[in-house]
């Protein structure tokens, strides 16, 4: 079928793209810039035969109508997601109506299902732990989840009406190929770079695109009706993720942790500051926040649907430090045992 996706240029959109196209299906991206969207198609391997891009915006209604027209089901993964304090006006811009605008659209349109990419930390602060897929919208201290709740309202009140939107819940999400150096890959670059000895305590439940991928292609099913879907992944303090970096890159690493709420100012100090400068500084209130407020989410229905949990942590990390080095963004010296075990995994490789 033909399968309409919007925010095919980012991380998560990227590589749902290449497993939908994988699933046997086509796209028609909605995109701003055609030649960015070739590619970062290009670069997962998927094939751009079947790919159909159309320009416009998720906030346009008239693009996205004529975008959905002779579409079967939709892919909404179009967002900002970032924490970065300079990035909160284009937040409150795409990821509410952006949502507004497409499910409206694709529904009009007939599309069955619409799959609405929201985040576990729509979800927050927890009123119990884990977190399910039937917890309550939560009222978050912090503009991007803030966004992404109002999103949530949005996408919950079609499913009251029975509409056939499904609504999955990505993890912090890391694995390679990240057309844009998300949040969570630029943490793992300034890791590695030295510039994040401080952490906050506490952590927040960790996945990998890949796994967010297969999920989005698997949920492509039509006349399910309304469905809601955890990514696949795990609770990982902030400690585990320092250990496991240090695992797969053999590097000391030192940290020291703090209380997170107790570094909950700080974190509004260092947002005030980033808003006055163009250099990207390695703390935000956004992160600590989660930190702070994230608990674990039950992952039982998409291990139920995929028959299996998502992939190690230490396999995602060092796929994660692996592509940072390949790019140019990490030292050999950075990324340490795991640029040795890419150079010899790339030798092996047979011709």
């Amino acid at each position: 079928m033909l399968v309409l996706v919007t925010g095919g240029t980012g991380f998560i959109g990227s590589h749902s793209t290449a497993a939908v196209l994988a699933a046997g299906h086509r796209v028609r991206m909605l995109v701003r810039d055609p030649a960015r969207a070739r590619g970062v198609i290009t670069a997962l391997g998927a094939d751009l035969g079947r790919v159909e891009l159309v320009t416009g915006d998720v906030t346009d209604p008239a693009d996205v109508a004529r975008a959905a027209d002779g579409c079967a089901a939709a892919l909404h993964a179009a967002g900002v997601y970032s924490f970065d304090s300079r990035d909160r006006a284009r937040m409150r811009a795409v990821n509410l109506r952006g949502t507004e605008v497409v499910l409206d659209a694709a529904l009009a349109a007939g599309l069955d299902p619409v799959v609405h990419v929201s985040t576990f930390g729509a979800l927050l602060p927890a009123t119990g732990s884990p977190l399910t897929v039937d917890s309550p919208i939560g009222a978050p201290q912090e503009t991007y989840l803030r966004s992404k709740a109002a999103a949530e309202h949005v996408a919950r009140r079609h499913q009251d009406d029975g509409a056939p939107v499904v609504i999955t819940y990505p993890l912090a999400s890391l694995g390679p190929d990240d057309p844009h150096l998300g949040d969570q890959a630029r943490r793992v670059r300034d890791v590695l770079r030295g510039l994040m000895p401080l952490w906050p305590s506490g952590g927040f439940p960790v996945g990998d695109v890949r796994d967010v991928a297969r999920l989005h292609a698997a949920v492509l099913e039509p006349g399910r009706g309304p469905r809601r879907f955890p990514a696949p992944g795990r609770y990982v303090t902030t400690r585990q993720f320092v250990d496991a970096l240090r695992r797969v890159t053999g590097r000391a690493l030192p940290s020291v942790h703090l209380p997170a709420r107790a570094l909950l100012p700080v974190g509004h100090l260092v947002s005030a500051v980033q808003r006055l400068t163009p250099v990207h500084l390695p703390a935000a209130h956004g992160a600590i926040y989660l930190c702070a407020e994230a608990c674990p989410m039950d992952g039982t229905p998409a291990e139920e649907l995929l028959g299996s949990a998502g992939r190690p942590l230490d396999e995602t990390m060092a796929d994660t430090v692996r592509w940072l080095h390949r790019t140019g963004r990490v030292s050999r010296r950075q990324a340490g045992l795991a640029a040795s075990c890419g150079a010899a995994a790339r030798a092996a490789r047979p011709d």
